[in-house]
């Protein structure tokens, strides 16, 4: 589900648009919607963080990224709180968690938004059923970003 909670005009100081992707983890499906968006435009400033953040980035997040060409094994979740004075074009929620404890960002924001997916990291059973279950998150991360992006920010 697309919800837009907040919307003024805002465009990055350098003219590039700029997206912060929010999840508790950081783990899994901000990273990979950070990695995703970056493949449509290099020319997006994209960043994701969470609001607890996990130690590493979800192996199987790697794993399904790296499937489809896209490698975010380097990638480090990071704290929401080092980004809450920066200009953002977008804030999006992939979690309903981050959602309701999104913070108020001091930083103008343009608009805030909530394209919510289910947690893949709480996937259980062998680790072809976990790998099913984040090829489907990785999926529909895919069309519902490109739909934003064709949308939104294009």
């Amino acid at each position: 589900m697309l919800s837009v909670c907040a919307a003024l005009p805002l465009v990055a100081e350098n003219g590039k648009k700029s997206v912060l992707v929010l999840c508790t983890g950081n783990s899994a499906r901000s990273q990979m919607t950070e990695g995703f968006l970056r493949s449509l435009d290099p020319r997006l400033e994209v960043y994701s963080a969470g609001t607890e953040p996990a130690p590493r980035v979800n192996p199987y997040a790697v794993r399904a990224m790296r499937e489809i060409g896209l490698d975010i094994a380097g990638a480090r979740p990071k704290h929401v709180g080092q980004f809450l004075n920066r200009p953002f074009d977008y804030v999006v929620t992939v979690c309903s968690d981050a959602d309701e404890k999104c913070p108020n960002f001091r930083g103008k924001v343009g608009k805030r938004l909530h394209i919510g997916f289910p947690d893949p990291a709480k996937a259980t059973g062998s680790d072809e059923e976990v790998m099913r279950v984040f090829r489907t998150v990785r999926d529909d991360i895919r069309v519902k970003f490109r739909e934003f992006y064709q949308t939104e920010i294009r």
